[in-house]
C-alpha cells in the first residue's frame, strides 16, 4: 500500500511559477513509476508528466513541454513538479499518482492516487 500527499498548490499570476510536491509512504517508492495528472470540472483526468522509478525515463504532455519539470528524490520518497511560465489554462486540480508498471500516460496505469492540490492561474 502506498499513500500519496500532494502540496504546493495555490494562486499565481500568469507567467509565474509553482512547485508541487508529492510525499509518498512505503519502502518501495523507488520501484514505482510516478505521474502527475490534472483535472478540471466536467473533464476527465489528463496526463501532465511521469517519471520511471527504474530507469529515470520521463514523459511530458505536449502542452507542458519546456515549462514543467518532473523530478523525484527516492531518498526522501518525494516527487516534484516544477511549473514555470504558468498559463490560465493550467488551472486545475493536480493529482499525484504511483503505479508498479511501465511508464505510461494512461491514468489506468497508476494504482495509487493522492487527494489533489488546486492550482489556479489568474490572467
Amino acid at each position: 500500500q502506498v499513500q500519496l500527499v500532494e502540496s504546493g498548490g495555490g494562486l499565481v499570476q500568469a507567467g509565474g511559477s509553482l512547485r508541487l510536491s508529492c510525499a509518498a509512504s512505503g519502502r518501495t517508492f523507488s520501484y514505482y513509476s510516478m505521474g502527475w495528472f490534472c483535472q478540471t470540472p466536467g473533464k476527465e483526468r489528463e496526463f501532465v508528466a511521469a517519471i520511471s522509478g527504474r530507469t529515470g525515463a520521463i514523459l511530458y504532455a505536449d502542452s507542458v513541454k519546456g515549462r514543467f519539470t518532473i523530478s523525484r528524490d527516492n531518498a526522501k520518497n518525494t516527487m516534484y513538479l516544477q511549473m514555470n511560465s504558468l498559463k490560465p489554462e493550467d488551472t486545475a486540480v493536480y493529482y499525484c499518482s504511483a503505479g508498479p508498471t511501465i511508464l505510461t500516460t494512461r491514468a489506468t496505469g497508476y494504482t495509487y492516487w493522492g487527494q489533489g492540490t488546486q492550482v489556479t492561474v489568474s490572467s
